[in-house]
C-alpha cells in the first residue's frame, strides 16, 4: 500500500529552546485511521501543524501525495483538512455560509450540493441557517468537521475531536470517521481516550518528548506488548504461596482466595513454549497440594500499554525508531 503522507527526519525547535519534534519519520498509508497517541506536551499537535502549514519546521522533509509542503505547499495543503482542538469560529456566520467560505478558501468553486452533503452527513442541515453562536458545543465540534471536509480532502487531521462531547455523540463522530476511511479519506487521529483508538485505528503511533517511541499496527501491538492474567479462584484460602510455586510469576489475590498468573500476550502464539508454561503452573499447583475451583483470563488494554510507553520519558540523545514502510 502506497504511502498518503511521508514525514522524514523531522525536527522543530521553538525560539524559546524548546525541542518538539527530534528527528520524526513516519509513513501513513492511504486509506488508513492512524492514531496518534501521547501525553500533553509530547508534541502530537506540532507535528499536525507543520503537515498543514501552521508551523514552520527546523528540519527534515514532509510531502503529501508526494507534494512537499514548502516546495509545493499550494498543492500540498489543498490534500490536507484540518479539525483543531480548540472550538474557534466565526460566531455570527451561517452553519452553511462558513462552510461555503472554508471550501472556497482552498479555491474549490462554490458548490451547494457539496456543502449539503457534508452537512448532512454531519446532521447539520437543519440548522444550516442557524447562527453558530446558537449551536451547542456538540454541533460546533461537528461544524469543525464539516469545515474541515469543505474542500474533500484526502488527508483529515482530527485533533482531539471528541472532546467535550457526550458518549452519543463521540460514537456517531467514530462511525462518520469509519465511513470517511471507507470512501478512501486518510484519517490521523489524536485523542486521549484510549477507547478511541482502540475502537477505531488501523495502526498506532506513540509519540514522547517529541520522539516516535513506537508505530506498528493496533493488534501486532496488543499481541507484543500486551499482557495477559490467568487468574484462578483457589478451593482454600492460602496464606503465602507454597515453596513448590517459587520462580513462577504468581501472586495471590484476593485475600489469599486466588492466584494471579501474568504472562506476555505474545508468548501464547504457535511455537512460543507459552501452553507448556501453563502446563508447568498447573502440574506444580498439583504437586502442591493447591487446587482451584474456576478460572479466567484477561488481556491488558491498548490504555495499559500506552501508560507502560510513556512512563520513562526517552533519554536525551536516545535515536527514535524508524517507522514500519508504508508498503
Amino acid at each position: 500500500m502506497t504511502a498518503l503522507l511521508t514525514v522524514r527526519d523531522l525536527t522543530k525547535t521553538y525560539a524559546s529552546g524548546l525541542r518538539a519534534l527530534q528527528g520524526v519519520d513516519l509513513s501513513i498509508r492511504r486509506g488508513e485511521i492512524f492514531a496518534l497517541l501521547g501525553p500533553n506536551g509530547a508534541g502530537k499537535t506540532t507535528l499536525i501543524s507543520i503537515v498543514c502549514g501552521i508551523v514552520r519546521a527546523s528540519g527534515g522533509t514532509v510531502e503529501v501525495d508526494g507534494h512537499d509542503i514548502v516546495r509545493q505547499w499550494r498543492a500540498a495543503r489543498a490534500l490536507v483538512g484540518l479539525v483543531p482542538q480548540e472550538l474557534t469560529t466565526d460566531a455570527f456566520e451561517t452553519v452553511r455560509g462558513t462552510v461555503a467560505f472554508s471550501r472556497g478558501l482552498f479555491g474549490k468553486p462554490p458548490d451547494a450540493g457539496a456543502v449539503e452533503r457534508v452537512l448532512r452527513a454531519l446532521s447539520l442541515w437543519d440548522r444550516r441557517d442557524s447562527k453558530i453562536i446558537t449551536l451547542s458545543g456538540g454541533m460546533k465540534r461537528r461544524l469543525l468537521i464539516a469545515k474541515a471536509l469543505a474542500h474533500e480532502p484526502r488527508l483529515l487531521f482530527l485533533d482531539e475531536p471528541t472532546a467535550g462531547v457526550d458518549v452519543t455523540l463521540r460514537r456517531d463522530l467514530w462511525a462518520l470517521v469509519r465511513t470517511l476511511r471507507d470512501t478512501g479519506v486518510t484519517v490521523i487521529l489524536t485523542t486521549h481516550y484510549i477507547e478511541e483508538a482502540e475502537q477505531m485505528a488501523d495502526r498506532v503511533g506513540v509519540i514522547n518528548g517529541g520522539r516516535l517511541v513506537l508505530v506498528d499496527d493496533k493488534a501486532a501491538l496488543m499481541r507484543k506488548l500486551g499482557r495477559k492474567q490467568l487468574t484462578l479462584a483457589l478451593q482454600a484460602p492460602l496464606a503465602a504461596l507454597p515453596p513448590a510455586l517459587a520462580g513462577l510469576p504468581l501472586a495471590l489475590a484476593e485475600g489469599g482466595h486466588a492466584l494471579v498468573y501474568t504472562y506476555e500476550a505474545a508468548a501464547t502464539a504457535p511455537g512460543s513454549g507459552q501452553r507448556s508454561g501453563i502446563a508447568e503452573l498447573l502440574l506444580r499447583l498439583g504437586e502442591a497440594g493447591v487446587g482451584f475451583k474456576d478460572l479466567q483470563t484477561s488481556q491488558s488494554s491498548l490504555e495499559d500499554i500506552f501508560v507502560g510507553l510513556v512512563a520513562d520519558p526517552p533519554a536525551a540523545g536516545a535515536a527514535a525508531p524508524t517507522a514500519p514502510s508504508a508498503a
